[in-house]
């Protein structure tokens, strides 16, 4: 494909998302021999096999292997249980990333859009280091393109050349996608994963609704997740500048940001989104690292690593 012309902020490029690989050292996303990330409890292996090292017992899973079941327990409890060992061999990462035009906004350093491709090309590229199988879904208002995870660096560069492609073709004229995109591309994510998976979740902070919820309830039985919701600050707070006037290519929205009470209400509706994430978040057990449009990418990781994320 051919890059349009460079727009920092507003549209990436292939050349910039190759270029991610270059910032992957100064983020510890995965551990090492040497180094421990933050995140370690994440990426510790969840494959059910016969490795050398036992790690636990636990509750019998549909898909755990047979061979590996804990008789004792399971006689002592009267219910299954199996035995869970590390490997040593790579993980399936798979990285959800969206392109649609409700992300064509940006109020800071760059475009929610811009900021989705930059996170899943770092963490691509962290993932492939760390010699992990990488691969994931790029859903837009139109489409979807998935590339199965696999070690390989065509396998990134195939996910990042999708990325390019859906955010490249966004504008304010695009036409807007079915509500349900974000739901179908958890859908498919489900029928393809296998257990022990990781997950990222890269989409617009108001994609959460129900039927999304409830996929990614559902996905989050078999497979490790990192929630990354994207928001600008004018997601959460309206400036009071006055009257303002908002077009699409058909109609057209008159607000008076003067109004106190109607403020107040953008404010809360914008709480509210945020605490339907932690909520989720807490309920499923998973990492919620919310992403931003005021600083890059890079420094937005290193603060979630050093605070440990949020479960």
């Amino acid at each position: 494909m051919h890059d349009l012309p460079a727009q920092p902020g507003i549209r990436t490029s292939l050349a910039e998302l190759i270029g991610m690989r270059h910032h992957v050292h100064e983020v510890q996303i995965f551990s090492t021999p040497a180094r421990r990330s933050p995140l370690i409890g994440l990426h510790h292996s969840r494959l059910r096999g016969r490795g050398v090292d036992f790690d636990q017992v636990r509750a019998y899973q549909p898909g755990d292997d047979v061979r590996t079941i804990d008789w004792r327990v399971t006689a002592r409890t009267q219910k299954p249980h199996t035995k869970v060992f590390h490997e040593e061999r790579e993980r399936p990462i798979f990285i959800i990333v969206e392109q649609s035009r409700r992300l064509f906004f940006g109020s800071g350093l760059a475009f929610k859009s811009v900021i989705a491709a930059h996170a899943a090309s770092l963490l691509g590229w962290a993932a492939l280091e760390h010699n992990d199988r990488i691969g994931g879904l790029v859903f837009s208002d139109s489409e979807h393109h998935e590339v199965r995870p696999r070690r390989s660096k065509q396998s990134l560069l195939q996910l990042l050349n999708w990325t390019v492609r859906a955010n490249q073709g966004l504008s304010a004229d695009s036409a807007v996608g079915p509500r349900d995109g974000f739901s179908l591309a958890l859908r498919r994510a489900r029928e393809v994963l296998r257990p022990g998976s990781l997950v990222v979740v890269l989409c617009d902070e108001r994609a959460l609704g129900d039927t999304a919820e409830q996929q990614l309830s559902l996905l989050a039985r078999h497979t490790d997740l990192i929630l990354m919701p994207l928001s600008d600050q004018l997601d959460h707070a309206l400036p009071a500048a006055g009257l303002l006037r908002f077009t699409d290519r058909y109609t057209q929205l008159e607000i008076d940001t003067q109004d106190a009470d109607l403020r107040l209400g953008y404010a809360a509706l914008g709480a509210a989104r945020q605490a339907r994430w932690q909520r989720l978040a807490q309920k499923l057990c998973v990492l919620l690292m919310p992403l931003h449009t005021r600083s890059d990418i890079v420094e937005q990781i290193r603060e979630h690593l050093q605070s440990g994320g949020r479960r």
